[in-house]
């Protein structure tokens, strides 16, 4: 389970913060544009500086490598970052039949040029690539948010499969009121003041 305890951040207008996510949960989060939702997630997977505290299976955010905390609570950011000039050198060990889930033809996704990716691919490519390290929660920011209805449907299949066999859990931030209707047991909304809980 992840907990989350009165976790405030200098650039967070709404907080302190307090939620748990636990095992084969979805908690979704909605707000405008600039509420502070991303920097919120970069908070949670240990990116940013901040207050409060914040739990994995009850060891503390603190006692853990950040490197290591990030491989198990594990950020898909708005704006996905490669660090190789070619999808196969990104994605070491990604599995050819969920590639094909997603939506790519194998042999040929891992040679495009990570330059020539559409938003949408990255979106994608990102997420296949954190699901290399098994991660025990998924930090996911906008993750659909360039993808087309039917791939839209097929990502939330996938991560809704993920968690089911992987005992794993998910922060999903999101626009889209529905989808998170969908995917999420719980949703809070942030505005430039407040953090609560809206379904």
């Amino acid at each position: 389970m992840l907990k989350i305890d009165r976790l405030n951040q200098e650039f967070m207008t709404f907080g302190p913060v307090s939620f748990d996510v636990k095992t084969k949960e979805i908690v979704g989060i909605i707000g405008e544009s600039g509420a502070g939702k991303s920097i919120l997630l970069k908070s949670i997977a240990d990116m940013l500086p901040h207050d409060g505290k914040i739990f994995l299976d009850e060891v503390e955010q603190q006692d853990i490598k950040a490197r290591l905390w990030r491989k198990q609570v594990a950020l898909l950011p708005a704006e996905v970052v490669f660090w190789n000039q070619k999808i196969k050198d990104d994605l070491k060990t990604a599995d050819n039949e969920i590639i094909k889930k997603f939506g790519f033809i194998p042999e040929e996704i891992l040679e495009k040029n990570t330059d020539d990716l559409s938003s949408g691919e990255k979106q994608r490519i990102g997420l296949l690539r954190i699901f290399e390290n098994r991660p025990k929660v998924l930090l996911l920011d906008e993750p659909s948010a360039n993808l087309d209805e039917k791939n839209k449907m097929i990502l939330e299949e996938i991560v809704l499969d993920y968690i089911e066999t992987n005992n794993a859990s998910a922060v999903w931030v999101a626009h889209d009121h529905e989808q998170l209707k969908r995917v999420s047991s719980k949703i809070f909304e942030i505005t430039q003041n407040s953090f609560k809980e809206k379904f």
